[in-house]
């Protein structure tokens, strides 16, 4: 059993992570180089704890007993007696790397070493370990407390038992758990790339502007943000790296090219809600474009965007990273789908997704718009996923 829990890194998801595990009755250790973060973390907790306690959600001991089991530290030597110890710290391979080989000669020989990467290579990041079958990806998605999902994805190192013991644990912290394969962008931010990659080609070819699009993809599917307020709201520069780290490690596959007027926005320093101002203005007083509410153009802009990302979800099935309930699990808990893209499919009909998926095809000879072979042999077979 996991009872002592370090984390590294004391941002927003290295906090919430301490929230969840201390929650669940973990003793936790949350280390940051930076003193003043470490402050910060400390008083955002106090305050979402309050606020719980306001509504009803927990009581003045419960946030005692949570607040008690969080121990805040500079000195990663004080993880040297934990079970179990979650990186959340910078992407990038070099850092993180450094990190893992100075904390496997702090820590017990039985600990696990997990990162929440949510786009690097887990094997990579085990490699650098003298055993690297303790090491694995634990990627919550944020905010940690609040959405349910949390990816698993052992590297081709990781010892079965510790898959199982961290599959087991972070069930019994009352999340979800998708179980993934070490891919670039595991699951959900690898099948959730059309949702901004086709709206942005959307935007780009003048077929409909921002507020349109979002409007359709909300009113005809469901959606909770439009692709565009999800861009501002996630930063364009947070999305545009993700996009592009997941381009480059499949090779520069079409499917995931990002987009030049992301970029743009990115390099402008338009990054959405947290500058003030990206596909919106966020500005005081501001009033932004209206939405052209056109039936007809609102379900083409859907119709094309939804059979992008049955496209994706069905290839991630067809190359076995994952299963097909995971996929829809991680797609409705991650990322607030209205429905699990699979599902979805069957509904919409897999016959339709391979004709609109062709006639995509025929119109742009791009491979962006080649449909996967599962859904081509389960619409010849009239097949459905569930």
């Amino acid at each position: 059993m996991i009872h002592r829990v370090g984390i590294i890194g004391a941002g927003t998801m290295g906090s919430g992570i301490a929230q969840v595990a201390a929650t669940a009755g973990c003793e936790v250790v949350l280390c940051d180089l930076n003193p003043t973060v470490l402050d910060t973390s400390k008083d955002k907790l106090e305050k979402v704890l309050s606020r719980l306690v306001v509504k009803g959600r927990i009581d003045a001991d419960e946030k005692a007993r949570i607040q008690g089991l969080i121990k805040y530290s500079t000195d990663i030597k004080d993880l040297s007696d934990a079970n179990l110890i979650i990186e959340a710290i910078v992407e990038s391979l070099e850092v993180k790397t450094k990190v893992f080989q100075q904390l496997e000669s702090l820590v017990r020989e039985d600990c696990i070493i997990a990162t929440n990467t949510s786009s690097l290579s887990v094997a990579a990041i085990a490699a650098s370990l003298q055993h690297p079958e303790r090491c694995l990806g634990i990627h919550f998605f944020n905010p940690a407390p609040l959405m349910k999902l949390v990816e698993v994805i052992p590297a081709v190192q990781t010892a079965q038992n510790n898959t199982d013991l961290i599959v087991q644990t972070i069930k019994d912290w009352g999340k979800v758990v998708a179980l993934a394969k070490d891919t670039p962008g595991f699951i959900v931010n690898r099948v959730a790339r059309p949702f901004y990659g086709e709206a942005l080609r959307i935007l780009e070819e003048g077929i409909a502007d921002v507020p349109t699009i979002d409007w359709a993809l909300k009113t005809k599917g469901g959606f909770r943000m439009g692709p565009f307020e999800l861009m501002d709201f996630i930063g364009n520069d947070v999305n545009y790296t993700v996009t592009e780290t997941v381009f480059k490690a499949f090779y520069y596959d079409p499917r995931y090219k990002p987009s030049f007027t992301q970029k743009r926005l990115s390099e402008a320093g338009y990054l959405g809600r947290k500058s003030g101002r990206g596909y919106y203005n966020y500005a005081e007083g501001v009033q932004n474009p209206e939405a052209i509410t056109d039936d007809a153009l609102g379900t083409l802009i859907f119709n094309r965007v939804l059979v992008m990302l049955i496209n994706e979800a069905a290839d991630a099935l067809y190359l076995n990273i994952a299963k097909a309930e995971d996929i829809d699990l991680a797609m409705t808990k991650g990322v607030n789908y209205p429905k699990g893209l699979l599902a979805w499919a069957d509904e919409f009909g897999i016959a339709n997704c391979v004709d609109q998926l062709d006639a995509l095809y025929d119109t742009y000879r791009e491979d962006r718009y080649r449909t996967s072979p599962i859904l081509r042999k389960m619409a010849e077979a009239n097949q459905t996923f569930f």
